[in-house]
């Protein structure tokens, strides 16, 4: 089993990959592989709303060539999905945005391809503006028929300069929490043969 993590931050090492590493900590744990992708310095273009997914049907993005197609093949390997991303604005970076958009769409062109796999969030924040980001990013899951465990609290961790989420000892025991809640519902789904898309 494994779980994909894409950070969207525009920096490596920042609160948003501190975050997604404490929920990684708990899904190796229990014996779950992990993936972490970063968006930093890629320059992912939003859909352009071309419909080619639709008549192609061969779950691939057919709008733009850059690496978006990889990061679906990486969603569609793995059993779990984490979407990580810092507060812009009060809102996703733009590299998040478009991995939703484009992911999204080729997915429900292709009769919801990432259905039943697991999904999680994960938003780090310097003050104001995390629960939207969050509410954001789950949208991605609810709209593919994904299944979202919940932990102890929102899933996002406050902290301004690299490394200060770290502080934030509520922030670190949610993403544990979320940790051990996606563990045992990836190997509750998957442990199910009936349950498995064929």
């Amino acid at each position: 089993m494994k779980v994909v993590a894409f950070n969207g931050s525009a920096r490596k090492g920042g609160n948003t990959e501190a975050l997604i590493k404490i929920l990684f900590e708990e899904l190796q744990k229990e014996g779950i592989e992990t993936e972490l992708i970063s968006l930093a310095g890629k320059n992912l273009s939003g859909c352009i709303a071309c419909f080619k997914c639709f008549k192609e049907k061969d779950k691939r993005c057919h709008g733009v060539d850059d690496e978006l197609n990889e990061y679906i093949e990486k969603m569609l390997q793995a059993e779990g999905i984490i979407l990580g991303s810092p507060t812009y604005f009060a809102d996703l970076t733009a590299n998040m945005k478009a991995l939703v958009e484009r992911a999204g769409m080729v997915a429900r062109a292709n009769d919801d391809m990432f259905k039943r796999k697991v999904g999680a969030s994960v938003v780090a924040v310097r003050r104001g503006g995390a629960t939207h980001v969050f509410s954001s990013l789950n949208y991605f899951f609810f709209i593919g028929q994904m299944i979202v465990p919940g932990s102890s609290y929102w899933n996002l961790g406050i902290g301004r300069q690299p490394g200060e989420v770290l502080k934030d000892e509520e922030g670190i025991k949610t993403m544990r929490d979320l940790g051990q809640n996606m563990a045992w519902l990836i190997k509750k789904l998957y442990s199910e043969s009936e349950l498995r898309e064929p």
